[in-house]
């Protein structure tokens, strides 16, 4: 295992400061990076693992926040939130590029190797990043699979996955319907991975609090989802070369 350095950076986005989570790989050279989004309750120590496990395999790593460094615990005060800033493209891009310049600023990034992964509300943002034509290598979206404003996913430049739960009545058949022909009719290198039998956030071990319906930790899926996502970047940003 490689040595980790992690820091918290704060950061000005959507009226807030915003307190995000920086993992760098050992050395002292520029390396491939990855912007993290978490889901819509906000930034956890599960995102903030999932970066310092992507900085042990040399890439830097943001997991950046939502809420100003908040996690909701109560569900209808976390959608009362996040179902403004989802019905609002702009903004989600705003949070997005807020969070990808502080990444870009950070010395140890080569800024033109950068790829987008989000969950939930995360991966809204990582797709609007490329609907806003954002230079990235790669975008995954994990329970995310949100449609944009008509054309505009013809900006996106690199190839997105998508992962979601057979059973998640929050991204049903018809949203992953609309989501695959507005990728295919943008010509977008596209994939959409779905996982039979989980609900919604299967890939996030279960939290001690209320949560919306339909929502349920998948284990086995989930390591497979992340296996999905590192092979993702493998693919499009590899870490040599």
């Amino acid at each position: 295992m490689t040595t980790v350095t992690t820091r918290t950076v704060a950061y000005p986005a959507d009226g807030l400061t915003m307190i995000g989570h920086l993992a760098l790989p050992a050395g002292t050279g520029r390396r491939p990076a990855v912007l993290l989004g978490p889901e819509g309750p906000g930034l956890n120590d599960v995102q903030r693992r999932r970066a310092d496990a992507l900085a042990e395999l040399g890439y830097v790593a943001l997991a950046f926040d939502l809420h100003g460094g908040r996690w909701f615990t109560d569900p209808q005060e976390m959608l009362a939130r996040v179902m403004p800033m989802l019905d609002d493209p702009d903004r989600l891009r705003d949070i997005g590029h807020a969070a990808l310049d502080v990444l870009r600023g950070e010395p140890r990034t080569d800024p033109d190797r950068i790829a987008a992964v989000g969950y939930g509300t995360g991966g809204a943002i990582a797709l609007e990043l490329g609907r806003a034509g954002v230079d990235l290598r790669a975008i995954g979206t994990v329970n995310g699979l949100t449609t944009g404003r008509p054309g505009e996913a013809a900006r996106i430049r690199c190839p997105v996955w998508a992962g979601v739960g057979s059973e998640d009545p929050i991204m049903p058949p018809a949203q992953r319907e609309a989501f695959a022909a507005e990728m295919q009719a943008a010509g977008v290198d596209w994939r959409l991975v779905v996982y039979g039998g989980a609900l919604h956030a299967f890939h996030h071990p279960p939290v001690d609090q209320a949560v919306v319906p339909g929502v349920g930790y998948h284990p086995r899926h989930a390591e497979r989802a992340w296996r999905d996502v590192l092979g993702l970047l493998a693919e499009c940003l590899p870490v040599a070369g």
